[in-house]
């Protein structure tokens, strides 16, 4: 089947392995809790090239792809408040990550034939899936706690930490201007910062509220005009888009942040329907059919990698969490703390597909590493919950914000 023949079908099929995909997460929920992200790269494996070879991935598709990825960094940075991690969760948090950040790179190089390509492969390994435990700990109650603090501090920095890695590695600039450009960016973000925290006019306010049902739709089009605006100036200083949309979720946070409770949670909701709805699945499930699964097969070598780069991710990632993590924790505790910190899948497939585009990984090595991602988020969350003591993690019940993050990510 042609690319061009498959074009009206990969429109049809992509949303349907969206659809398929938290059906299959919700039928196995009594045996093992599987992220509805595993099913719909999965899925997309299935349509695509080297598989069923019924959809491919064009200049539409992929451009729908790029928009879930913006979505999709955007509400990794809604999701992260900052100002409750404060102080010593995140300092940790930062310490450990630093060090994951000298492992991996040190990994990479001595492993890799060109040593600066096998650098920028490591930065995969330094990623966690902030979006996968947090309902999981929301769940068990855990949240609230110290030990869910410094889990939620340990996901912040390894979701946006690797992000600004991205920027500065991989943009192809020299060292000094990159520090300029980040500089710049920094400026503009300070700015954006500062007029979201500014008091805001009651005819506002008004008009988010008079427009929240409305075709109007004040508030959500603002947030958007945020995410664009942020990922044009990433675009105009020569930056990873990732960084604009992850700064605009955080912007946007703030921007909504003294509002009422009601018309907040009706805005957060809008947005996880467009972002967990429609754009996010579709970044995934394309993701899927981007997966090089005959290059993982063909190369036992290959194959064998996904379990060392597993491994990995608990060496490089995992254990600097647990060694770094206050005195006053326990075994159990500490064994937790890395497991959830080794939690990584959404990101791995960014920073892989990233590099692949631009030649610096193999697509087979990027197979490898997604499939250990895909291993992480169903063994490693299981696991830290059992050397807590704690209970498998059941369906949600009452929190439907819960359930919409546990499903999507």
């Amino acid at each position: 089947m042609s690319a061009g023949a498959s074009q009206p079908l990969a429109l049809v099929l992509i949303p349907a392995a969206a659809v398929a995909a938290p059906l299959l997460a919700d039928r196995l929920l009594r045996w093992i809790a599987v992220p509805t992200v595993v099913f719909e790269i999965v899925l997309g494996v299935l349509i695509g090239p080297d598989v069923l070879d019924w959809a491919h991935v064009d200049g539409l598709v992929d451009s729908l792809s790029q928009f879930g990825l913006a979505m999709l960094m955007f509400l990794a940075g809604y999701e992260i408040d900052f100002a409750r991690l404060r102080g010593g969760p995140l300092k940790r948090a930062g310490a450990a990550w630093l060090v994951s950040l000298v492992l991996a790179l040190g990994v990479g190089a001595l492993v890799n034939d060109v040593p600066l390509d096998g650098a920028f492969a490591g930065l995969a390994l330094t990623t966690t899936a902030l979006g996968t435990i947090l309902p999981i700990l929301r769940d068990s109650g855990e949240l609230s706690t110290p030990f869910g603090s410094l889990v939620m501090a340990t996901g912040a920095v390894g979701e946006f930490a690797p992000i600004i890695a991205v920027a500065a590695l991989l943009s192809g600039n020299s060292p000094a201007r990159t520090a300029v450009i980040l500089g710049a960016f920094a400026v503009i973000t300070a700015v954006a910062v500062l007029g979201a925290r500014r008091p805001r006019p009651a005819w506002v306010t008004r008009l988010i509220e008079r427009t929240l049902r409305t075709s109007g739709q004040f508030a959500i089009r603002t947030v958007i005009l945020v995410l664009a605006t942020m990922v044009a100036a990433a675009l105009w200083l020569d930056l990873d888009m990732l960084l604009g949309a992850f700064t605009a979720g955080i912007v946007s946070r703030l921007l909504l942040s003294d509002i009422r409770q009601a018309e907040e949670e009706v805005i957060e909701a809008k947005l996880e329907s467009i972002g967990f709805g429609f754009l996010v699945p579709v970044f995934f499930v394309v993701s899927g059919m981007k997966f090089d699964l005959d290059a993982l097969l063909d190369d036992p070598g290959t194959l064998l990698l996904v379990p060392v780069f597993l491994l990995l991710l608990l060496a490089v990632r995992g254990v600097p969490a647990a060694l770094l993590a206050p005195a006053g924790l326990g075994p159990g505790e500490r064994a937790a703390l890395g497991l959830y910190g080794a939690t990584a899948l959404p990101l791995v497939v960014v920073i892989t597909t990233i590099e692949v585009d631009a030649g610096h990984l193999r697509s087979s090595t990027a197979a490898a590493l997604v499939g250990a991602g895909m291993l992480s988020v169903l063994a490693f969350p299981l696991a830290a919950q059992r050397v807590r003591g704690g209970a498998r993690p059941s369906a949600p019940a009452g929190d439907g914000r819960a359930r919409v993050r546990a499903e999507s990510w």
